[in-house]
Formats: structure tokens, C-alpha cells, sequence
């Protein structure tokens, strides 16, 4: 029996809801496999322990996290909490403070639901965004002077290291090659950004030697926004900047068909420390509570951490069967069905049970 601690932090919004379907299907696995346990540790860490104890999480929460093999994570902000300060209090924290430099989202069009690009459907549109998870325009460098006066001050420094830039360029370039296409896009924006863009494309042009059979291509970060959407079919593998990175993803989640099935995983390659695995979806505070969020972007991630885990078998069972029950038409209202959340898992859940692979 293979033993995995997986830490789950519901946190906020709809996080708590789609993290416990997630665990129902992880649930649901171990049965239908026999030889994986998941040994679940739930901590209550988000906005509402903030408002009991001002802070997102304890000051010795990565120490907590430490000796897990991955973490769940469900979504933090909340409506009455500032949004830098569930960000910086809880996400941010665990990504930075456990080196977890690849992000890493895939996005396809699954069958059963539709992309709102004309003539698009499964298979041709399959990517894989990789995003430089630790510096750039999110490095936390900065601050304002003169608060309140007319001469108030506000600096945000995006960080470009020649270590950060090497690794994520690297991690790129060798997950394009694993891919049958080969391809990677470089997303810049090295006309406007002079210094730290500049270096980002120079990198990425050495670390292509390293890589003969993965052919790439280089695109300015708003050229690219206009490539996702006209031509899907020429995309592969993208790498891009923090900021960059993440505002394509919800641009390519929703032209998957929505950001309700798209996943991610905060990676550290080097297997230091856990990765975190969750849905980029948000705390979608609008349908908190009315039990039709939708889970298969938590699905996904948890495929995405049993790959990590090295339990490939049990990521393609949990695929197939997401897969299956989206073609049967068993989808929630944010593409176009009628599901409910538990209907959805429940259906999730069967499907791993019957099948006979």
C-alpha cells in the first residue's frame, strides 16, 4: 500500500465545496485501485480565521505543511477581506515560501463542453501554460510613500533573476519536448520592458540549444491574447512571466469553455518541498453555497497531483472518467448544463468504479 499525506486547505468561497468533491473522487480511487491511501489532514486556514485571528494562517503554518507529500488547495479571498491581504496571507506565502517556481496549468477542450470559438472543439485546442511562479511582477518588492498626500508614491518592482528566469525557461522547454508536438511559445514583452523582458528573451534563447528538437516561437504578451483566440491550433506550450502567465490562463480557461474545469499546479520541480495543487477559479463568492460549482477543475488538479505523486495510472482513471461523464451531459450551469456539484461527483465517482481498465 502506497501512503500519500495530503494536506487540504478548503479556504474560502466555493474552495470548501469543490475540495470536498475532490476528496470524495481521491476517495473513490483508492477503492478502485487498492494499492494508494490518502492520509488527509484538513486545515482550517482562510478569511475566517482571519477574522477570528488576524491572521490567514499561523506563523508556523509552513512548518505544518512540511512533511506532507502535496497540498489541496480550494480558493482564498472573501468580499469583506481586502484581496492583497488573502493573497499575500495565505497563497502567496506557500508558493514562495516552499519554492514552488512552476506553475503549471493545462487546458483542453473537454468533451461535453464547448468553447465559444467558432469551428473549435476537443483536440483542437490543447495547451499547456507554464508560469513562472516566484519573481516578476509579483516578487512583493515595493511600497508607497506619502500616503494620502498629493504627492503619494506607489512602486511596484518586477524582479528578473538570471536563476529564476534559467530554471522556469528550462522546466519549459523539457515539458514541450515531453509533448508530441515539441513546441513552445515564448511570451514577452520586450519592446516595452527594456531591461528584465530583454533578459527573459536572451535566456530563453540559450536554454533552446539545450533543447534541438522542441522548434519555438516568440510573442508579445498582446499579440499572444490575439493568437489564442484566432489561431488555438498553432499553440502548444506557452511560458510567461507571473503576471503574463496568469492573465493568459483565464483567458485560455475561458476559451476552453470555462474557468470552472481549468486547473493548476504550483510545482517544485526539485521535490524540496510539497506542491500545491488547486483550481484556478477563484472563491466565486456569487454561487457560494448553492451547491453548482463546478468540480472538475478540481478533478484535474487532483489528476495533476497524482501525476506528481508518481500514480500516472490513477491520474488517467480520474480523467477518463471526468471525461466520460462530461460527454454524458452530466455538467453544471457554467457550461451550459443542469447538474448540481454532487451530481456531478457522485457521477465522477461511479464511473471510477465501473470501469475495467
Amino acid at each position: 500500500m502506497r501512503t500519500y499525506k495530503i494536506a487540504a486547505i478548503p479556504a474560502d468561497g466555493i474552495g470548501p465545496e469543490v475540495i470536498e468533491a475532490g476528496l470524495e473522487v481521491l476517495s473513490a480511487l483508492e477503492k478502485r485501485d487498492g494499492t494508494i491511501k490518502f492520509d488527509v489532514e484538513t486545515f482550517d486556514w482562510g478569511s475566517d480565521y482571519y477574522k477570528q485571528h488576524g491572521v490567514m494562517m499561523p506563523d508556523d503554518g509552513l512548518e505544518q505543511l512540511k512533511p506532507f507529500d502535496a497540498i489541496y488547495f480550494g480558493a482564498v479571498g472573501a468580499a469583506d477581506v481586502p484581496d492583497h491581504i488573502t493573497l499575500w496571507g495565505l497563497r502567496l506565502p506557500i508558493c514562495q515560501g516552499f519554492d514552488q517556481y512552476a506553475n503549471v496549468r493545462p487546458t483542453k477542450i473537454i468533451p461535453g463542453v464547448s468553447s465559444p470559438l467558432k469551428d473549435v472543439g476537443v483536440g483542437d485546442l490543447d495547451w499547456v501554460i507554464v508560469r513562472e511562479n516566484s519573481e516578476g511582477e509579483y516578487s512583493g518588492h515595493g511600497g508607497r510613500a506619502h500616503k494620502g498626500m498629493p504627492e503619494e508614491v506607489g512602486t511596484e518592482v518586477s524582479i528578473f533573476t538570471r536563476v529564476g528566469v534559467t530554471r522556469i525557461m528550462r522546466y519549459a522547454f523539457a515539458l514541450a519536448q515531453s509533448r508530441p508536438r515539441k513546441h513552445l511559445t515564448v511570451v514577452t514583452k520586450s519592446n516595452a520592458q527594456r531591461f528584465g523582458m530583454v533578459m527573459w528573451d536572451e535566456i530563453a534563447a540559450e536554454i533552446a540549444a539545450e533543447f534541438p528538437d522542441v522548434t519555438w516561437d516568440k510573442m508579445l504578451v498582446d499579440a499572444m491574447t490575439v493568437r489564442m483566440v484566432k489561431d488555438p491550433k498553432s499553440i502548444d506550450t506557452i511560458v510567461a512571466t507571473n503576471l503574463h502567465a496568469d492573465i493568459l490562463s483565464d483567458l485560455a480557461g475561458a476559451l476552453a469553455g470555462s474557468l470552472g474545469v481549468a486547473p493548476t499546479a504550483n510545482i517544485d520541480p526539485e521535490k524540496r518541498f510539497p506542491s500545491m495543487f488547486e483550481p484556478i477559479h477563484g472563491s466565486a463568492f456569487d454561487i457560494t453555497g448553492k451547491g453548482i460549482a463546478n468540480p472538475v477543475a478540481s478533478f484535474w488538479t487532483a489528476s495533476q497531483m497524482l501525476d506528481h505523486l508518481g500514480e500516472p495510472e490513477a491520474s488517467a482513471r480520474l480523467m477518463r472518467a471526468v471525461e466520460r461523464v462530461c460527454a454524458d451531459g452530466i455538467v453544471t450551469p457554467d457550461v451550459g448544463g443542469t447538474a448540481t456539484t454532487s451530481e456531478v461527483t457522485d457521477a465522477v465517482c461511479e464511473a471510477i468504479r465501473r470501469e475495467n481498465i
